[in-house]
């Protein structure tokens, strides 16, 4: 009988002398409401966030899950942990398509490449990435509190963009790349007429077209931003330009800057 029992003892399917060290499931109410203290008392997203995910570890399937999901995005949103935001937003979106927070997990994968958004020397990707996930914003939950904040940050972005094309035009330009430089230009004028590098974009156009000897086009640049801003200080300087070749500016209907200009109730 002794070797029976110790025989038993042995197998791992019997643990008759072992306590149950297994841990037993918190209240998700309680990890959430944990989750919450720490990220919003302590400031301590890091740990917020494992609180958040026990939620969903050991209650996958309740309400709770889904509202940690997204508060574990914000909370590495708030510890700059912009990668793992991204991530958690996204996979809030596949499991909870049509959730009241979709909107939000949207809005935070946008402003988490927003806030990665560099100066116009380095790559543009993440702007570029921001972008399309703002409009996504617009244009997936219009009505929602984040759709007017999306379109400021959607000028932000294009302003950047157009700064970038800009930079790259200035060097064409500056080594006498003219016709590197005008395709530079051109972007500015048929992809971004509403952001504040429209005005020097048409002034740079004057000055590369003045040097091919391509005049008829740098008289429309420079008609076409007079027209447009008037008071601009690079007005004056394509008008100075156009002038000193012994010419007015003049707008030629058929130009491409023209109709770029048309297409928007410009000009």
């Amino acid at each position: 009988m002794l070797l029976l029992v110790a025989s038993l003892g042995g197998c791992s399917d019997f643990n008759w002398f072992h306590k149950d060290d297994t841990t037993p499931d918190e209240p998700a109410d309680r990890l959430y409401n944990e989750g919450l203290y720490l990220l919003n008392v302590r400031h301590d997203p890091s740990k917020a966030v494992a609180k958040f995910e026990e939620v969903d570890r050991q209650h996958p399937y309740s309400e709770w899950a889904r509202k940690s999901l997204i508060m574990s995005a914000f909370a590495y949103y708030s510890a700059g942990s912009y990668t793992e935001c991204v991530t958690a937003a996204k996979r809030y979106l596949t499991l909870h398509p049509g959730s009241p927070d979709a909107a939000y997990a949207q809005y935070l994968i946008a402003v988490s490449y927003f806030d990665q958004i560099p100066d116009v020397t380095r790559d543009q990707s993440d702007t570029n990435k921001a972008l399309a996930a703002f409009e996504e914003v617009i244009h997936k939950f219009p009505n929602s509190e984040y759709a007017r904040t999306a379109k400021q940050k959607i000028a932000v972005a294009r302003d950047q963009l157009a700064g970038k094309e800009m930079q790259i035009g200035r060097y064409y330009l500056n080594h006498k790349d003219y016709t590197g430089a005008i395709n530079r230009f051109k972007v500015v004028v048929t992809k971004y007429q509403t952001t504040r590098e429209v005005e020097e974009a048409l002034e740079r156009l004057t000055e590369a077209y003045m040097a091919l000897g391509i005049i008829s086009e740098a008289q429309t640049a420079a008609a076409v931003l007079g027209h447009n801003f008037p008071d601009s200080t690079w007005y004056k300087h394509a008008y100075r330009l156009v002038k000193s070749g012994g010419v007015e500016p003049k707008e030629d209907t058929g130009s491409w800057i023209s109709k770029a200009f048309k297409g928007l109730g410009l000009g």
